[in-house]
Order: C-alpha cells, then structure tokens, then sequence
C-alpha cells in the first residue's frame, strides 16, 4: 500500500498590537480597508519524501538503505549520485519503500538522493537529500574465496568462501544475501554454513559440464557483529569442465570411470583394510601432488608408523585419504584390502587417472565398514539436498 506523505503547510503568523499606526486606517494591496498584512503563500503539497537517512545526516552505514514515502509508489524513481555525479547502482523496492546499494558506499563519500514521481497539477513530485557515509572502520573482517577468477574445475566442485573472524548466526542471513550466484545455464543451488568461518554453495546434483559459473560477494560494509564489518566486494568467474565420475565399489575391489556420462575405464584397486577402513560416501578431489611423502612417525609412533614416498596422490579428505599409485600392492589389487584407507591404483593406472582428474571431480566409495564424517574434506555431497538447504541462514 502507497504511503501518503504531504508537505507541512506554513502559514504566515503577523505581530498584533492595539495602537500599531501602521494598521489603522491603513488598506492593503488592492485598497481593501482595515486589513491585515498578506499571508505568505503556502508551499504546495509535495507528494514523495526521504524519511531515511535523515537530510544532512552523517556516521551513515555503507549499506542503509534509502527509505522513501510517494502518494504513487509504483511509479516512483530513486537515484542516488555520489559527489563526482555518478549514478550509485542499487535496487528499488516500491512495496517496502526502500532503495538498497548493490555494494558498500565509499568510506566517508557523499551521497544525493532524488526521489521523483509523475506530475500531479499543484503538487511537489520530486523532492532531494545527502548523507555522508560513515568513516572507514577501524574492525574489518577479511574476505577470501578459495578458487581464483577463471578457474577451471570438476563438476562437484563447492564454491568456499572464508571469513577473518567468526560470523555470528543472527548476521548470516544479510552476508547471504550479499553472494550472489549465477551459472549458465541456470542450476538450483544454495549456501551451506560449515562453520562460523566457512559457507559453501553447492547445486543440487553436480554441475552440468561446461557449464559457466560466477558469483559475487559484495561484503564490504556488511555487519558482522560487534562493530566488525567486511572488508572487501569479490568477484570470481569459473569453469566447469567435462564430467569426469569415478565410482569405487569395496564389493569387488572395482573403480569405474566415467567421462561425459560414459564409462572409459574400470581399475582394480585396494582399499583401506578392517583396521584402517576406507570411508564410505562421495568425496572430491581437493589437491594433486605427483611426487610427495606419507609420513605418519609423529601420528601414530614408530610400531605403526611409516614414511613412504608417494606418486601421483590425489587427496580426497583432510584426514589423509587419497587416491595413489601403490606398486607394492598391485598384487592383490582388484581381490583384497591392505592400504591404510587410501586408494590404491596400479603405477600405470595412477598415472592415467593424474592426467585426467582436476579439482572437483567426485569420488564415490561404497561398501567400507566407516561412513564418510561430515567436515573431513570436501563433503557437500555427503548430505542430501533437504540436509544441505538446513545449513543455510536464510
């Protein structure tokens, strides 16, 4: 419903006296005798107004939002102008009365509001304010993603964005709204808070391949609690590359690879024996190293520790599971379990599978004695859609 707002109107209020010479006798401007001195002529009505931020106001937050009253909402214009005269981009909400920045305004920048409607015979219809925004804060939180602009990366691939500090849960649902995500073409997703440091955007089934993806975390100026704000605006542009599926199946010792939908391949492999079980559920890619070291001597002492030198590993959990090139095992590989929950692949196999894989390509393990635990690595995919869309403050 149109909010009515109608301009105050002044009337002019004369001094009076008994014995004023100036009055008695005297006529006004057409001859009139005995009257009074003219009344000023009132203002007309005007029918748009500011109600916030108040005219001249200063200590503004980088974010409020303009708040206006019009006797015709729906035809109402809002421009907000910096002081060099460019347009502030920002979006109107005619059923709330509220015109919001995309981004954070500058840091102490000045701003002019004009709120204009439609011509109407004696009427004000367009009506101008300025605020100033607040000083640079001294409490900002850092903003970072994890992938770079223009990567390029597997269809399961989460989308990671990291705060400097903890963000409280009743300032989630604002930091949301501010991270945008587009993908072409057009897929379902949703954020996911990990942590009180950590939120991830995930689909609700993989990414189609080749799909383009980019979103936007206009942070800056965002409140996140006791006097902290964010820091920065972060833009990034993705990828997403060929489908590239691998299935593992403890039942016989199996992994199946699909590219694009078709299976191109099926690896023996050995998985994580009773003691040191492989973890069930699907899993993604999160770093490759063609040559590195295993070295659990601090972990788990010098009986049962090892140091061994690896190839071709792709690391599947932070926990320290990965797919790897295990000669010693490729014995019984496709017929029994000895690895310490890795997966192990033939030398000729690891190298294949290296060449192919990027980060964000989905691993799915099946049939292990340990379910995969929620937080050890990459595990958007580890909960249903119903489960993940809970995680999100909105």
């Amino acid at each position: 419903m149109a909010l009515v707002a109608t301009g105050a109107v002044l009337l002019g209020a004369g001094c009076s006296g008994d014995k004023s010479p100036s009055w008695q006798g005297g006529s006004d401007a057409n001859g009139a005798q005995g009257g009074g001195p003219a009344e000023s002529p009132a203002p007309p009505p005007s029918i748009v107004k500011v109600s916030s931020p108040e005219t001249g106001a200063s200590g503004v937050k980088a974010l409020e939002p303009v708040k206006f009253t019009s006797e015709d909402m729906a035809n109402t214009k809002v421009t907000v102008k910096d002081a060099d005269g460019k347009e502030v981009d920002g979006e109107t909400d005619t059923d709330k009365g509220t015109w919001t920045p995309a981004k954070g305004m500058s840091w102490g920048g000045k701003y002019t509001v004009t709120v204009s409607a439609p011509e109407q015979e004696g009427k004000t219809t367009t009506t101008e304010s300025s605020f100033t925004v607040m000083k640079k804060p001294s409490k900002l939180v850092k903003v970072s993603s994890f992938l770079g602009d223009n990567s390029s990366v597997g269809v399961a691939m989460p989308l990671i964005m990291r705060f400097g500090r903890s963000v409280p849960e009743k300032y989630r649902a604002e930091v949301e709204r501010r991270m945008k995500v587009t993908s072409s073409p057009s897929q379902e997703g949703t954020w996911h808070w990990y942590s009180a440091t950590e939120v991830h955007y995930r689909p609700k089934t993989f990414w189609k391949a080749g799909s383009k993806v980019s979103y936007d975390a206009n942070l800056q100026g965002v409140t996140m609690g006791d006097g902290w704000y964010g820091r920065s605006n972060i833009s990034v542009n993705l990828k997403i590359g060929r489908s590239f599926v691998m299935t593992v199946d403890n039942k016989n010792k199996r992994m199946q690879v699909r590219e694009n939908g078709k299976l191109i391949k099926t690896i023996p492999v050995s998985l994580g024996k009773k003691s040191t079980p492989s973890s069930s559920g699907t899993m993604v890619v999160i770093e490759k190293k063609r040559h590195t070291v295993f070295d659990t001597m601090d972990e788990l002492g010098p009986e049962e520790g090892y140091r061994t030198e690896i190839d071709y590993a792709q690391r599947l959990t932070w926990g320290g599971e990965f797919i790897h090139a295990a000669p010693w095992s490729e014995g019984v590989q496709g017929r029994s379990n000895v690895s310490h929950g890795c997966v192990n692949v033939s030398m000729a196999m690891g190298a294949w599978l290296f060449a192919r894989t990027r980060m964000g390509d989905p691993v799915t393990v099946k049939g292990t004695e340990r379910r995969l635990a929620q937080g050890n690595g990459w595990t958007d995919w580890s909960l249903s859609w119903d489960e993940y869309k809970k995680g999100s403050a909105l």
